[in-house]
């Protein structure tokens, strides 16, 4: 018996309903935003209303900690689940590659008829390598590449899946007439409102605050801070945070407008510690305060690029009426890796079993409405450079050399990790470094099968990319070569 046109009718619009169901997910990742900067976290010299109306709206997380302390180490360990003793990515770089074989948050959702888009700074394969974001499952990338690149905000090309596009007027550094983050932004607006009747992923690594503190003079956010009593580069970096959270709450109404709000999961979340920029004799982590609490005055020792609890905190929030119950703050400890799981859970994908992370959705939703309760890892572990560190519960042992000698600290009472308990506490000290030691495998990195390209992005930063004369930055990754062993250095 043949089918009726009615019934192929149906059971078309029926598959269409289905995947229109399918829950969409944004993540937008500040970069280089401090822990206590936003208003939600307590700051109180810049103003972040869409912020604090989303914090309000949904769950802030005080403890779901960044991947690493510095940029592209931060975003490949989100990107893959792993946690940065298992991942491709641990050098900062510019453009070390992920591997061709690793999975991504976006390429397990291929696979279930999403659309993907990612618009901000990747920093995990600059061009021609083997991490580029088309070839791990992202449909369209448009930004940086390369995080040298992402320094300046008027820089004369950003690149879209591989290719240049260019902004008109521009001469890289601070000169210039095409402001690149509107560029940007405008590009993940209309993605979301391209895909609003399909299920879609978009990844947000805004550039905002990081890099050089510029932004238009005409950008309303200026006019705030125009006449506060700060150095200017304070008053930039404030204003660049001001107008962040004026496209997050775009975002946002971009959402309502399109009748998707409930169906969309929503995180915000800086991607490593803050820097304490700005410092002086009367503000001496930094005049916004960004690891220091402004009115308990509680700190968190280090910075960005350090191991301390201060290089690895970021703000977080999730957002999803109706699924998340609002105005809850949550004590759960965790970090990047496990926004991989998370996703996969939410959306019916199918996480890599090797990774690092644990689904947050109990956390989340309630464990009654994800049928479980909340998971809690055994540990936490981070390395960069030659720091390494382990968190399990509020037991914290760090090296911050290869060659120095472990710290031990247990922040249920000292948060600020003041008072070293290793010479008191060995058989402790023994336990979490016994852990790190298993944590940590060879890194392996991805490849390049040409630089010319990357270099070029890296010395667009200055609006040099023509003059392959010019410092092209410390450009890192390797170059596939037949002959090469794996690890050889790029010529």
């Amino acid at each position: 018996m043949k089918p009726t046109l009615s019934f192929i009718v149906l059971l078309l619009a029926g598959l269409h309903r289905a995947e229109a169901a399918k829950p969409n997910v944004i993540y937008i990742m500040a970069d280089e935003l401090g822990y206590h900067e936003p208003g939600f976290m307590g700051g109180t010299t810049i103003q972040t209303p869409n912020l604090d109306r989303m914090a309000k709206e949904g769950v802030v997380f005080r403890h779901l900690f960044a991947g690493s302390s510095v940029c592209a180490p931060t975003r490949c360990s989100f990107l893959t689940g792993k946690h940065s003793g298992h991942t491709s990515v641990r050098a900062n770089g510019g453009g070390t590659p992920l591997r061709a074989d690793e999975t991504t948050i976006a390429s397990i959702l291929k696979p279930l008829g999403y659309a993907t888009g990612g618009f901000g700074k990747w920093g995990c394969g600059g061009r021609d390598s083997t991490g580029v974001p088309e070839q791990h499952g992202f449909d369209e990338f448009l930004g940086y590449y390369d995080q040298v690149h992402a320094h300046t905000y008027f820089p004369p090309y950003l690149i879209r899946n591989s290719e240049e596009v260019p902004l008109a007027g521009n001469r890289g550094g601070s000169a210039g007439q095409t402001y690149s983050h509107y560029v940007i932004h405008a590009a993940a607006m209309k993605f979301i409102r391209a895909h609003q009747d399909k299920p879609f992923f978009a990844y947000l690594p805004y550039t905002p605050p990081h890099g050089n503190f510029d932004l238009p003079d005409s950008d309303a956010a200026w006019a705030l801070y125009r006449d506060k009593p700060w150095p200017e580069p304070a008053r930039r970096y404030a204003a660049m945070v001001t107008m962040l959270d004026r496209h997050v709450g775009e975002v946002l109404a971009l959402l309502k407008e399109l009748g998707l709000d409930d169906n969309t999961l929503v995180f915000f979340s800086g991607d490593n510690g803050g820097a304490d920029y700005f410092t002086s004799a009367e503000h001496p982590r930094g005049v916004h305060s960004a690891n220091r609490h402004p009115a308990t005055g509680v700190e968190y020792r280090g910075k960005k690029g350090t191991l301390y609890e201060g290089g690895l905190r970021v703000p977080f929030i999730a957002r999803w009426p109706g699924k998340i119950a609002p105005g809850r703050v949550s004590e759960h400890l965790g970090y990047f890796p496990d926004i991989l799981p998370t996703v996969a859970e939410v959306t019916g994908a199918k996480a890599p079993a090797d990774v690092d992370g644990l689904s947050l959705l109990p956390e989340l939703v309630g464990a009654k409405a994800a049928g479980r309760a909340q998971p809690q890892h055994a540990y936490l572990y981070w390395e960069i450079n030659q720091w390494t560190a382990l968190r399990q519960g509020s037991w914290r042992a760090v090296r911050p050399k290869a060659n120095a000698a472990w710290e031990l600290y247990d922040l249920a009472a000292d948060p600020g990790e003041s008072k070293d308990l290793a010479p008191t506490n060995p058989g402790m000290l023994a336990k979490l470094t016994a852990l790190a030691e298993k944590a940590h495998e060879p890194v392996r990195e991805g490849t390049f099968t040409r630089t010319d390209r990357h270099q070029r992005d890296q010395r667009a930063k200055f609006g040099q990319q023509d003059d392959p004369a010019a410092p092209a930055g410390n450009a890192k990754g390797r170059k596939k070569s037949a002959a090469a062993e794996p690890g050889a250095i790029a010529k």
